[in-house]
């Protein structure tokens, strides 16, 4: 699956999967989101030039205000209700547009949040969505008493791909890095780009889930993605941290346990970029 088409699929999942996910403790850049609600200037809504996020702010105050129209419409009409004549029928049209402006106000306001949820560029989840959906994760394996791992993940060599080749060939590299992680975990597993050129994914513990098979999957797709008519060779240094229910620590702890192992996995590495590999 494409980028495009896991920015579809994870923004549809977490509409569902954050109704009853409360904001994550750690601070987060999308947390500005919200603030935006309130400064938002309203004769700025039909401008041409919106962002996705602006845009779908400006639809949910527009229906926002069409609503509370509405509800005056209702209290008025309701003053000179009778049982019977045009009244009647003017009350229920107006109920009527009460029913279908609030319907749109809900799916306007449920696509604002799982778009907050989800990074433009790799489709996969954000900062903000993987803390939250990890918090979740933590309390499920507590109760079934069930091991989770925990990977962090970096591209090599970004700053080289960024000056020799520009910033969209970085992008790109973040979106292959992005296709490789969500080829080899499972949908189950929440995979997130936390910022830069990191990404963690939590993956629930199984038989047929090791570490180590996984990341020999993962080292296949990466090389499957080297093949063809690329510019570099795409690597990425990968680190990873077990949690124990038995012997249970925090994600802030296991994310710096997985970020350590990452570190190291780096420093063992090349420290110039290997061009002569390159295709």
């Amino acid at each position: 699956m494409g980028s495009a088409g896991r920015f579809a699929k994870n923004r549809a999942e977490a509409s569902h999967k954050f109704e009853m996910v409360a904001p994550p403790i750690l601070h987060t850049p999308n947390r500005g989101l919200s603030r935006k609600l309130i400064p938002i200037d309203r004769s700025r809504h039909n401008s041409a030039a919106k962002s996705p996020e602006e845009g779908l702010l400006s639809a949910l105050l527009a229906q926002e205000d069409e609503l509370s129209n509405i509800l005056d419409e209702v209290g008025e009409v309701s003053m000179t209700f009778r049982s019977d004549g045009p009244q009647t029928e003017a009350l229920s049209k107006t109920l009527q547009r009460a029913v279908s402006c609030a319907v749109k106000q809900s799916l306007l306001g449920r696509e604002l949040q799982s778009l907050a949820l989800v990074d433009d560029l790799t489709g996969l989840y954000n900062r903000r969505a993987f803390f939250a959906l990890a918090a979740q994760q933590f309390k499920v394996a507590m109760r079934k008493n069930q091991g989770l791992w925990l990977f962090f993940a970096d591209v090599d060599y970004m700053k080289e791909i960024n000056d020799t080749y520009g910033h969209q060939a970085g992008d790109l590299a973040l979106v292959r890095a992005a296709d490789a992680l969500e080829q080899t975990f499972r949908d189950s597993d929440i995979c997130a780009r936390l910022g830069g050129d990191e990404f963690a994914v939590l993956a629930l513990e199984a038989s047929s889930q090791h570490k180590n098979t996984i990341l020999r999957r993962l080292e296949k797709k990466l090389k499957g993605s080297n093949t063809g008519k690329v510019l570099y060779e795409l690597s990425l240094s990968i680190g990873a941290a077990r949690f124990d229910p038995k012997k249970p620590v925090t994600l802030e702890q296991l994310l710096t346990q997985a970020d350590q192992s990452m570190y190291r996995q780096k420093k063992d590495r090349s420290r110039y970029w290997p061009v002569a590999s390159m295709h």
